[in-house]
């Protein structure tokens, strides 16, 4: 090839690229594999005087395409995903860890449910379900006061790989929803746009359930939605587990200086019932009051203190939820990067002062940190029905029910705790955006005002609405009507199949 013809490809392929054309990867065989290259994208417009990028125009690949698409494979996403398909919906669950489990597996949370004293009353369904098959597999051991389960966080992950695995679900890792895509010239969904190191595709779907914890589909489709100001969101944890505790010393302890829920009430105006007050409770706090006396830790630690809960024979103390931070907005990723170095340098400061006051800990090691913070609070879709804090607290009862929820209430500085059988039900009504169809929203960004989000937002609660999102996908393709117009007493009776407790 002369010159000539060496400038009219090269003139070519620079065209082709400002067209938003893709060329073919290059290849080249060797003995040591291919040598590739990928065709960079078309330059598209920089305007800096608005701070934007416009991206040109791209043909992308389909990635893939199901009846039911489950976006966050948390507690709501692997409910839903299980739901859906056992409803007979051919169903992908993708999620942007390389894990399904969530708050689990990704934070390091052991308890779908801890508050299980004598007299709560369960839902049953998939949570429940998740908890015996992990107890089955000896992934599991007893909360330290009561009747609930600590799960093991990291075994968890092949926990839900089964569940995954024998429902036949088809999973997708790795992979970030970063847009969505309409019908055309309507509301209804059919389809998101991701982002992996396979680069940019899209996965079509007849229903999309949005259990990414902070509605993020939602967002992205131009559902309405509130979020709750930064300085009064409930704060974020960065979780962490130590190895070296002796187990026998630290439960004397304990046992020598018991802790009860009224101890929580020390650091802030807390709310309870009263029958709240003298049960016991894994927790922390005062120690690092004296830890900051003894000069171990800064002054400045305020925010340290909470709970303990699994123990092993090994010495391996987890679910170390010890270190919060608050004032960070969990969707601006520059509050997440902050939140996630200062919150590894306070679980830091924690283990110092456990080590150093606390029988039992004064070997302790740090084993691990969670994968990522663990956060509570970000959007809550505006739906078709918002739960408030009357529903929740006085035992909700609606016609479009998918299941129930003890009357559990955490956060906001109110705790209380389902010891005397309460219970509210769930409606289908909190899961159903009101400006785009074909989407359900499951999990802790349901429609609610701030103490009904503090029950909600637990992971037992997002089984609830995940596996009732599930079905009501699954169904409403059955028969044929949109997530807006779905038969509610036909997802009721599948939810009932499943062995949901309803009323």
């Amino acid at each position: 090839m002369n010159d000539e013809e060496k400038y009219i490809a090269r003139t070519e392929r620079m065209l082709t690229r400002w067209s938003g054309q893709r060329l073919p990867v290059t290849r080249k065989q060797t003995t040591e594999g291919d040598v590739m290259r990928h065709t960079p994208p078309a330059v598209g417009e920089l305007d800096v005087e608005s701070g934007q990028y416009l991206e040109p125009a791209r043909p992308l690949p389909i990635l893939a395409s199901c009846d039911v698409l489950v976006v966050g494979a948390g507690p709501a996403g692997l409910s839903a995903a299980l739901a859906a398909k056992r409803a007979g919906a051919d169903t992908i669950i993708l999620e942007r860890f390389g894990c399904f489990g969530g708050v689990i597996t990704t934070v390091g949370m052991e308890t779908l449910a801890w508050y299980r004293y004598e007299g709560t009353v369960e839902g049953e369904g998939i949570g429940i379900e998740m908890e015996r098959i992990a107890a089955q597999m000896g992934g599991s051991i007893k909360w330290p006061y009561n009747d609930s389960q600590c799960l093991d966080a990291d075994f968890f992950k092949v926990v839900a790989d089964r569940l995954i695995t024998e429902a036949g679900v088809r999973p997708i890792l790795h992979c970030m929803a970063v847009d969505v895509i309409f019908e055309e010239g309507s509301n209804r969904l059919k389809g998101i746009i991701t982002e992996s190191k396979s680069g940019r595709q899209v996965v079509l779907a007849k229903r999309i359930i949005d259990c990414t914890g902070d509605a993020d589909i939602a967002h992205l489709a131009g559902a309405s939605y509130r979020k709750t100001p930064k300085d009064k969101m409930l704060g974020v944890t960065t979780v962490f587990n130590a190895s070296g505790v002796d187990k026998q010393k630290f439960l004397q302890y304990t046992e020598d200086q018991p802790a009860t829920y009224a101890d929580w009430s020390r650091t802030w105006d807390q709310e309870t019932t009263g029958k709240e007050d003298a049960l016991r409770s894994p927790y922390l706090d005062k120690e690092f009051d004296t830890a900051r006396e003894l000069g171990v830790i800064p002054a400045h630690t305020t925010n340290l203190g909470g709970s303990w809960s699994a123990l092993t024979e090994a010495g391996e103390a987890t679910n170390l939820n010890l270190a919060h931070l608050s004032g960070f907005d969990c969707t601006d990723v520059m509050d997440l990067t902050k939140a996630e170095m200062q919150g590894r340098q306070e679980a830091l400061y924690a283990l110092m002062a456990l080590k150093k006051v606390v029988p039992g800990f004064e070997n302790a090691k740090l084993r691990n940190f969670g994968m990522t913070l663990g956060t509570r609070d970000s959007r809550k879709i505006i739906g078709r029905y918002n739960l408030s804090s009357e529903d929740v607290r006085n035992q909700a009862k609606f016609e479009d029910s998918v299941g129930i929820f003890p009357e559990f209430i955490d956060g906001y500085n109110v705790l209380i705790l389902p010891t005397t059988g309460r219970y509210f039900e769930v409606p289908y009504g909190c899961m159903v955006p009101l400006e785009v169809d074909n989407l359900l929203v499951a999990g802790r960004c349901v429609a609610g005002d701030m103490v009904s989000h503090a029950a909600m937002r637990n992971m037992m609660a997002c089984t609830v609405t995940g596996q009732g999102a599930g079905v009501a996908a699954a169904v409403s393709l059955q028969q044929g009507q949109s997530t807006a117009e779905v038969d509610l007493r036909a997802i009721q009776a599948e939810l009932e199949r499943q062995g949901v407790r309803l009323h």
